[in-house]
């Protein structure tokens, strides 16, 4: 069979567009009867789901498809794909005695049959929890991608239409999630490929078991039977047709009578009532120019009653989408309405194939009916399915499918999830959540354990083992071991470790300006107020400079420490004589002056026997520090002439003097730590005033702030500390 041109393909009816499928499919003698022998045995006895004998179905849906121009070979296929269920090896059976043509479509149709049954269970079930208009779409895409022909498409429709069809003659209910499923799917589907018949037949019945109460009533009020309205339809066609041409204009006109489902979407959709659906009778007129589009509304408009204010020139004011036609409603002699369309050929063509076509405004909506539009990706790769059934030999044979790009599986649930071609387990589970993904540490595909990195199929059914915790591998980024398919798989992956790292940065920042607190005796700060202070939005951003050396702790020490205001020279009359005097003052002894105020710094907490130091400060009198104290360095170096000797006093007689020092404890957190340290100091009778914790990532930081007599006892109680379980160590600060 030769190739269909594009102009052909734009007009060839369904026979010929089907008929370009097939080519791939090689004739057999007698194959639908050696079908029908080969399946009977299997079949005869079997009832399907729905009640109908399986075998009086497949000869129904072989019924519909030569009615549709189906050939001998597609036919035959109605009955093989009942067979396969019978089968072990049905590939290699079917293989052997028809070939593998009619293998592989018997096989890609017996797929589809049961993911359409497992969808419609869970949808029965209440499971799928995905947008329901998503879900649609995304079957319809699955139909299409699940053959390289429109073969398995064409044997799903009539096998539908056959059920519906049964259940209409039984006068029993279809199930909901079948009649949906053939109302949101097959019917716009079979309006895509230009099977108008097929289409409102089966939008009627679905629609019929969907809303039984509204479809009696819609019916109830056409004047007419679908008969006598398609009978009167085509009289008007021919006649108008006739006249046209006798008028010298090269009209061809076509009918398109309305059907229930139809009506009720366009009074709902624009709100109207019955008596305002003036296009239940519609005809649309081609013509060769512009100029015949408005000579044939001339003519229609002298032979029939206009309805002015329901005309529309859309060829002078295009609509946005580029849509051009003229549009009319005139009556009959009886008062009927009827609609008119008048349009040029290449006005029908973009209609039809183009932005605006007819199945893409009149399913997916424009602002007059529900305000969706269509999906362009998707609108246009079935417009190139069209091309290539008129340009291509069968897509079987050419060995290229419609999707290549894309798959399609499903969950255990039965959603249907897209993926990019080559996508593994691990791009389907960040598809599904990302922190699916990350914790994702195993697969199932159709029931058997698979390695992450295997590519998946059309149809298989996808199922994730994930830890409760955790993140990706590093693995998973190697192209070279092929574990993501997906560019926004990746980039999550990739994000996740980017977050791992600052993560681990701020928690070293933390580190570093609590331990730099703890230095300081300054723990009591907020570290938000700190931050705050410093200049930063957050303490985490503080942590994470500091984290990665790009701010130095020096800053923070000067926050802390801020320099104090030099001393007047009159005002700093302290001086240090040869021979001091010693004078008692709270425990200490001051060398040089006499009823000099004192007092003990905080910063260094200082307890006899330690080497002090005392530096005279403004308004305070003289701080007493370690002689190793940091801070204390610190202010020698800058201000060496405000350090004055000083020492311990003679310890009291009833040894009650006692002297607060800190104690830091590095451990491995865990529950009732606290409670153990705390245990060893008051077994060493040693009064514990104040704690202040802070545990990050498992490791607890811990500051006891003890009253001791003497501080060299304290290096046995720290001693006895760092024994508790999980102390790494501990030590005086």
């Amino acid at each position: 069979m030769k190739s269909l041109t594009a102009e052909q393909a734009d007009s060839a009816p369904v026979p010929e567009l089907i008929a370009a499928t097939e080519q791939a499919m090689p004739h057999q003698a007698n194959a639908l009867a050696r079908a029908r022998a080969f399946a009977e045995p299997f079949i005869a006895g079997e009832t399907l789901d729905t009640g109908e004998n399986t075998l009086a179905h497949a000869d129904a849906v072989a019924s519909i498809l030569k009615s549709m121009g189906g050939s001998e070979a597609m036919q035959a296929a109605s009955y093989l794909v009942y067979a396969c269920n019978h089968l072990n090896k049905p590939q290699e059976v079917i293989a052997k005695a028809f070939g593998e043509n009619y293998a592989a479509l018997a096989m890609e149709t017996t797929k589809l049959v049961k993911i359409q049954q497992q969808t419609r269970e869970a949808e029965d079930a209440g499971q799928l929890v995905d947008d329901p208009k998503l879900q649609t779409e995304n079957v319809r895409k699955m139909l299409l991608a699940f053959s390289r022909d429109l073969r398995v498409v064409m044997l799903r429709l009539a096998s539908r239409l056959q059920t519906l069809r049964w259940h209409a003659a039984c006068k029993t209910a279809a199930p909901p999630s079948v009649a949906r499923e053939a109302l949101n799917v097959f019917a716009p589907l079979a309006n895509r490929l230009g099977i108008w018949q097929l289409k409102w037949e089966m939008e009627d019945l679905a629609f019929r078991f969907l809303e039984p109460e509204t479809y009696k009533r819609v019916a109830g009020l056409l004047d007419q039977k679908r008969a006598e309205r398609e009978e009167y339809v085509e009289q008007l066609r021919s006649r108008l047709e006739g006249e046209l041409r006798a008028q010298g204009i090269r009209a061809s006109v076509h009918g398109r009578p309305k059907h229930i489902f139809s009506i009720v979407k366009k009074m709902r959709g624009k709100s109207l009532d019955f008596d305002q659906v003036f296009d239940i009778r519609a005809l649309r007129v081609i013509v060769p120019e512009v100029n015949d589009c408005y000579a044939a509304l001339s003519w229609v408009h002298e032979k029939f009653a206009p309805i002015v204010e329901e005309f529309d020139d859309y060829i002078a004011r295009p609509k946005p989408n580029g849509y051009q036609s003229l549009h009319t409603i005139v009556r009959d002699q009886a008062g009927r309405p009827i609609e008119i369309q008048i349009r040029t050929q290449k006005m029908h063509d973009h209609a039809e194939h183009g932005v605006a076509a007819h199945w893409a405004y009149k399913e997916a909506g424009t602002k007059g009916y529900s305000g969706v539009t269509a999906s362009g990706e998707y609108d246009a790769k079935i417009a190139v399915l069209r091309q290539l059934l008129a340009w291509e030999r069968d897509l079987a044979g050419s060995g290229r499918g419609l999707f290549e790009d894309r798959i399609y599986v499903l969950t255990p649930d039965a959603a249907i999830v897209e993926l990019p071609q080559g996508a593994t387990p691990v791009d389907f589970a960040y598809t599904l959540h990302t922190n699916l993904g990350h914790r994702c540490r195993g697969a199932k595909v159709d029931g058997a354990m698979v390695p992450l990195n295997t590519p998946l199929q059309n149809g298989q059914t996808v199922e994730i083992t994930a830890t409760k915790e955790g993140g990706p591998s590093r693995d998973w980024l190697n192209t070279d071991l092929g574990f993501l398919a997906s560019h926004r798989a990746r980039a999550k992956v990739r994000a996740w470790f980017n977050e791992q790292v600052k993560h681990e940065t701020v928690a070293r920042g933390r580190e570093l300006v609590e331990k730099l607190l703890q230095r300081e005796g300054k723990t009591a700060i907020k570290l938000e107020d700190l931050a705050s202070q410093l200049g930063f939005k957050s303490a985490d951003d503080l942590f994470a400079v500091v984290g990665k050396d790009e701010y130095s702790l020096r800053h923070i020490e000067t926050v802390l420490r801020p320099p104090e205001a030099p001393i007047a020279p009159d005002e700093f009359l302290l001086k240090k004589p040869r021979h001091a005097e010693r004078t008692p003052k709270g425990g200490v002894l001051v060398v040089g002056i006499d009823s000099l105020m004192t007092q003990l710094a905080k910063c260094c907490k200082p307890a006899p026997p330690d080497a002090i130091a005392g530096f005279v400060t403004r308004g305070k009198g003289v701080s007493v520090h370690r002689r190793d104290c940091s801070n204390f360095r610190e202010l020698a170096a800058r201000n060496g002439e405000r350090v004055i000797d000083v020492e311990w006093g003679a310890p009291k007689a009833d040894g009650a003097a006692v002297y607060p020092v800190d104690v830091a404890v590095e451990a491995a957190d865990r529950q009732g730590l606290l409670r153990d340290i705390s245990e060893v100091f008051a077994k060493e009778k040693m009064n514990v005033i104040g704690v202040q914790t802070q545990s990050v990532k498992g490791t607890a930081w811990m500051t006891f702030t003890v009253e001791v007599a003497d501080s060299g006892r304290l290096n046995k109680v720290l001693g006895l500390v760092a024994e508790v379980r999980g102390v790494r160590w501990a030590k005086r600060r």
